[in-house]
């Protein structure tokens, strides 16, 4: 299972921060239970008023993200799912969502927490969207990556 070996991160207060989300609109079942798991831990560790946006698709996750960041945002949770298919067009995607997200966060210092899926089928997607009956929530830990990294940001900032 991927999910094995992941990080244990419990919640704390990030209420002093500012965070967005920003979610494809693509596999609305799947987005929807990314969505909802990221909502789930931005109440958990206290966020108040997150932006939620959704985007047409993966592709354009990276260009709201940098919009977001550039607007002020401690942290961005980025949701998308691209499944495989007949063509290329898989790879090309999840490369440039990929690159893009990291490029954000690098450049403006800015936590981008990553919750794009990328799957060889839809039933994989389904599994990892914290839906009823999912083995993984990624949209969780996409966000709580994100929040303990803005709050590791914060303190370096401080000194």
């Amino acid at each position: 299972m991927s999910g094995s070996g992941a990080p244990t991160s419990q919640p704390f207060d990030a209420g002093d921060l500012r965070v967005a989300v920003v979610a494809a609109s693509w596999h609305t079942q799947v987005m929807d239970g990314l969505v909802g798991g990221a909502e789930r831990a931005l109440a958990a560790y206290g966020v108040k008023d997150p932006e939620v946006i959704r985007v047409p698709g993966t592709f354009e996750l990276p260009v709201v993200a940098a919009a977001l960041a550039r607007a002020g945002y401690d942290a961005v949770v980025a949701l998308g799912v691209v499944i495989r298919g007949g063509t290329p067009h898989f790879d090309y995607v999840c490369s440039a969502a990929t690159d893009g997200l990291t490029q954000v966060s690098v450049d403006h210092a800015v936590p981008v927490g990553f919750g794009v899926l990328t799957c060889d089928t839809e039933e994989q997607a389904l599994d990892r969207a914290g839906l009823e009956g999912s083995a993984e929530d990624k949209g969780w830990e996409a966000t709580a990556a994100a929040l303990d990294t803005a709050r590791v940001v914060r303190a370096v900032r401080a000194g």
